[in-house]
């Protein structure tokens, strides 16, 4: 019989004990606790032939790995010695009744202010796999992230033979500027955000660019051993593929949950995802002769009038892959094989690589689809025009200010509180409301969302609001979410905190009620955090509001973030103690 990846609610069995302020059982009880420091603070990186300061969790670039079993819990003292405010995310731990330390600023909490600390706690539950942490303050996660990797609760194993060793892979993006003046300047003229000057590999951009070739990143590896990577996009603006030369890769998890495994030879991963999978270093059973292989990233760009490819960087990151058992072999082939990647614009190689994702469905590792569905939401994706005042000699298009915006309202965070602290006050907060301001179900306006000609002007504009959704506490919720060709269409990694969800259903054009439906996979879709819905196209996904609190769901692309493509959930406490939201810990930070 199938189970719900995370209960109802938390029940109390005799001799239960509460740990961290969270009700266990018993068989609870003996979950690990696990702790880490993490000081913000500036660090100098050279990169791209010039050095700049940056923000870095213990001056890493990327920060440290949190290493974690299922179901423990973790603490993470943050100590700001930066010089800005900030906060921390740890994406894709639902975090059970506890929106307190999900991180979101003036989401979830008030910033971290220079010279201040605030602990956060971690409560694993389901999770297993890759995950990450990063920045959810201004664009500080450029920068300051890494992994979490949670391996199986003590007693059992992985549902495959256990690799030889496990390597986090970030791809990510440098700018030579602060990344703070690219935000600032961007806001303030309406304009696009000007495009990063390198893709990297674990933080660095690879031979490929100028002054970075001894800085690339190098994987040594022994023949006949497999080396589980877990790969984590941390990138801004784009989606991306990834592939190693000469060999293949086998797909084994996505965003801390397994899949079914299937071979390929590229990997498609959206920003805020990750993939989890095994490389066989087979040279010799191969009769390959060289002993070094690039690994390389290159990005999806849309085809979008608006958008203009010399805008984003579309070069290629690469790191090495060397056999460190054969260092004659390595001399007589210096220059690495480079791998096929698909084409820039390449979204069939996308969607054929997504196609292919199934969870696992075992006795082990089960699913629980929601078959019934009692909150129906269909929620539009779209690029925007926000007006633009005489005074304020905006530089978007036409003379408009950038926006984005769902089923039309382009979100606008409060910056004096934080919605959760509203919320759980009752509304106490002065000029945050946050349940007399509903975020539509609906878009306004019905339309042939993806044609290219002939879309409504007047849906160009949208407005901005700090509208919410409210879901009643364990209802079953289905949310398809719709692109839309205004201003061109694109691609939108869309991330729900709080909650991981089925992938049910994505397919080209526009959502069809009637049909549709009848496509949908409701026996081992993916569990996922974070949903690539496909530029000109639609993604369904279901879950069951079972976790009270403050939820933040986001286009992970940060320019889109920026602009308004966000919204939260508001999910009402259930009828018993163990289903109701966590009271705040102390120390909260104060906006």
């Amino acid at each position: 019989m199938a189970v719900s990846r995370m209960p109802a609610i938390w029940v109390l069995l005799i001799g239960a004990v509460l740990t961290f302020g969270v009700a266990v059982s018993p068989a609870q009880a003996s979950r690990s606790h696990r702790h880490y420091d993490f000081v913000i603070k500036k660090a100098d990186y050279t990169r791209l032939c010039q050095r700049k300061s940056i923000l870095t969790v213990n001056g890493q670039f990327p920060g440290p790995t949190i290493y974690a079993r299922k179901g423990d819990v973790v603490t993470v003292n943050v100590h700001n010695h930066g010089d800005k405010n900030i906060t921390v995310h740890w994406h894709g731990v639902d975090q059970p009744r506890n929106p307190w330390s999900d991180g979101p600023e003036f989401i979830t909490q008030c910033p971290i202010q220079p010279g201040a600390s605030f602990t956060y706690k971690i409560i694993l539950t389901w999770e297993e796999g890759t995950l990450w942490w990063h920045a959810h303050s201004d664009f500080d996660r450029n920068t300051v992230h890494g992994a979490i990797v949670i391996r199986p609760r003590r007693g059992t194993t992985y549902p495959f033979k256990k690799p030889h060793k496990e390597i986090p892979i970030f791809l990510g993006e440098w700018w030579k500027v602060d990344l703070r003046q690219v935000l600032a300047d961007a806001l303030r003229t309406g304009s696009e955000f000007n495009a990063s000057d390198a893709n990297t590999i674990n933080g660095q951009p690879g031979d490929l660019f100028p002054c970075s070739r001894d800085g690339t990143f190098k994987l040594p590896v022994e023949d006949g051993k497999t080396y589980m990577l877990r790969l984590i996009n941390a990138v801004f603006t784009y989606e991306s593929f990834f592939s190693v030369a000469g060999h293949s890769l086998t797909v084994i998890g996505t965003d801390g949950s397994y899949v079914k495994p299937f071979a390929v030879d590229y990997v498609f991963i959206a920003p805020g995802q990750t993939v989890t999978a095994l490389l066989t270093a087979d040279r010799a059973s191969r009769g390959l002769r060289n002993a070094r292989y690039y690994m390389a990233a290159r990005p999806l760009l849309p085809n979008n009038p608006f958008i203009s490819f010399d805008k984003y960087d579309n070069s290629v990151a690469t790191a090495v892959l060397e056999y460190a058992d054969d260092d004659a072999a390595a001399a007589a082939a210096p220059d690495p094989e480079f791998p096929v990647l698909p084409a820039i614009n390449d979204s069939a190689a996308a969607d054929a690589y997504t196609t292919r994702l199934r969870s696992l469905a075992s006795e082990e590792h089960p699913v629980s689809v929601p078959r019934h569905v009692q909150e129906h939401m269909l929620v539009t994706l779209a690029v925007n025009f926000l007006a633009c005042s005489p005074d304020e000699h905006c530089q978007g298009p036409q003379g408009n200010r950038m926006g984005a915006s769902l089923n039309n309202v382009s979100f606008e965070a409060p910056r004096h509180a934080s919605i959760l602290d509203a919320y759980y006050h009752k509304d106490k907060v002065r000029g945050v409301h946050t349940t007399d301001d509903l975020f539509p179900s609906n878009p306004p306006l019905l339309f042939n969302f993806t044609a290219g000609d002939d879309l409504p002007q007047e849906l160009w504009f949208t407005k901005r609001g700090a509208k919410v959704k409210v879901l009643e506490y364990g209802s079953t919720v289905e949310v398809v979410l719709q692109n839309t060709a205004l201003l061109g269409g694109d691609s939108h990694p869309i991330h729900l905190h709080g909650f991981s969800f089925y992938v049910v259903g994505t397919g080209s054009g526009n959502f069809d009620g009637d049909r549709d439906p009848a496509g949908y996979n409701l026996v081992d879709p993916p569990y996922q955090n974070t949903v690539a819905v496909p530029n000109g196209g639609w993604s369904a996904i279901r879950f069951r509001a079972e976790n009270p609190g403050v939820w933040f769901m986001h286009c992970h692309f940060e320019r889109h973030m920026a602009w308004g493509m966000d919204t939260v959930f508001i999910v009402k406490d259930g009828n018993v103690p163990e289903a109701k939201m966590l009271p705040p810990p102390p120390g909260m930070p104060r906006c």
